[in-house]
């Protein structure tokens, strides 16, 4: 099978395209067709074997590996069919469309097959929505968990609470203004000129262009302000926060659940959550990909199709 494969940390072009030998589903594990996948911040880390974060790009290595990665096929989400199941899996059936991630396996999904568990602790796999399309399918998992697992509780009061969302055209930050909005809460959204339109098309009641000033100065308040890039500090947006109101970051740990594919799942069949695809690449310009990821303007998601289906 076609993979791109990468041997040691650095830029994009490291990954390379490669035949390796396809995997073989044992017990509980599905054979995956991938039909897509996507480039996350997750993925440019493990690639570059750097974390913007001080002090945490020692924490990324000694994870991944030292001085090259012992997981050298690289992604976290993808969508497609199986293939081939376990003697031991009950969920799903060969020809089911899924979705999930690879989080914890050995090998990620910029291959044209995986096997995934049915069921294990860091990750989740799931039947897709019929409504969507693999791109989108792929787009969903790690960006709407993490959104939801971070906003909580702290949204749930619905009516008259005030939410500010800073990078919310990024892939948490989409979805994070739309969960928000289904909570009944008004939402002002922070992003860069570029994206302006595309977040206020998701329903976003103000959205504040970072560049035309600085927004902590507006003497606004807010009930939860939820940093979804990890670039605002609590401190920095403090005069911003209403008496009792709360602060999330990006930075939070998080944690896969299959409950937490589950609501945006839901919210994907009956058109109340929308997957943002910004561009969609072929598995074979994975390093262009890479490269369009890191100059940190993309709106939403990148997308990498893997066997032409990914639109399908």
């Amino acid at each position: 099978m076609k993979a791109a494969v990468y041997t040691k940390y650095g830029p994009p072009e490291v990954l390379q395209l490669r035949e390796v030998p396809a995997p073989t589903p044992r017990g509980n594990e599905i054979l995956v067709r991938v039909r897509a996948s996507t480039v996350t911040s997750g993925t440019i880390w493990a690639r570059s074997g750097r974390h913007p974060t001080p002090g945490f790009s020692l924490l990324l290595r000694l994870a991944f590996g030292i001085r090259a990665p012992r997981r050298q096929i690289l992604s976290y989400e993808l969508a497609g069919e199986v293939e081939a199941v376990g003697g031991d899996v009950t969920r799903f059936a060969v020809g089911d469309r899924v979705y999930g991630t690879t989080t914890g396996l050995a090998a990620g999904a910029y291959a044209e097959y995986v096997c995934v568990p049915e069921e294990w602790r860091q990750g989740v796999t799931a039947k897709m929505p019929a409504e969507i399309s693999y791109a989108e399918a792929a787009a969903v998992p790690i960006g709407a968990m993490t959104a939801l697992h971070l906003l909580g509780d702290a949204a749930d009061d619905g009516d008259g609470q005030r939410v500010l969302i800073y990078g919310a055209s990024g892939s948490v930050g989409s979805y994070a203004v739309q969960l928000a909005l289904g909570r009944g809460t008004t939402v002002t959204a922070v992003c860069g000129p570029a994206h302006v339109d595309l977040v206020r098309s998701i329903g976003a009641a103000e959205v504040i262009d970072y560049t035309a000033g600085d927004f902590t100065r507006r003497g606004d308040e807010y009930d939860l302000i939820f940093d979804a890039v990890g670039k605002i500090s609590r401190s920095q947006v403090a005069g911003l926060l209403a008496k009792g109101g709360r602060y999330r970051s990006f930075k939070s740990p998080t944690s896969e659940r299959a409950e937490y594919l589950a609501q945006p799942s839901a919210l994907l069949a009956g058109g109340e959550l929308r997957a943002l695809i910004d561009r969609t690449y072929p598995l074979e310009e994975i390093a262009e990909a890479h490269r369009y990821v890191e100059l940190g303007h993309k709106g939403g998601n990148v997308a990498i199709e893997i066997g032409g289906e990914a639109a399908r």
